[in-house]
């Protein structure tokens, strides 16, 4: 199993992601706070924490990545000891990938002289279409509309009148 993203900890500790991030904090918060599930003797693995102390440390600081990273570890030692814990730590990772939390930047640039076609900017783009065809760059634009009214005009044969 991956560890839990340190970014996307901090990030949901401090609110990211909305309503969406709210939840996801509370489901993993839940989580821990749930017994630990007994080994094969009866007894709780010894020298392990829960994750509490952890949970509640990071929403106290969230911007320590140091907090972060003591709840990500504790969060893969418990997963490893506990085979419950650790399927619905898996089910809550595939729920908060779906939060946006600012967990990765995304730099766009266009630049070099005339861009033909669409041009996109952002990030985690799926199921784009578009359906007209780019302009070629080598067909010459339409002539400019004259001023209305008599005057010379070409024939078929190319000659003024």
């Amino acid at each position: 199993m991956d560890p839990v993203s340190v970014g996307l900890l901090a990030a949901l500790a401090g609110g990211a992601g909305g309503e969406v991030g709210r939840q996801a904090w509370a489901g993993l918060s839940a989580l821990v706070r749930r017994p630990f599930h007994r080994d094969g003797d009866g007894q709780i693995p010894a020298a392990s924490s829960s994750g509490e102390v952890e949970l509640v440390r990071l929403t106290e600081d969230p911007a320590d990545q140091g907090r972060a990273q003591a709840l990500s570890t504790v969060l893969a030692v418990r997963a490893a000891l506990d085979e419950d814990f650790r399927s619905g730590l898996a089910a809550w990772q595939e729920r908060a990938r779906l939060v946006r939390t600012g967990d990765g930047t995304v730099t766009n640039t266009v630049s070099g002289g005339v861009q033909h076609g669409p041009v996109v900017q952002g990030r985690d783009f799926t199921n784009l279409t578009f359906t007209n065809p780019p302009a070629s760059p080598d067909r010459p634009d339409p002539p400019a509309a004259g001023p209305a009214g008599p005057g010379p005009s070409n024939d078929p044969n190319g000659r003024c009148r």
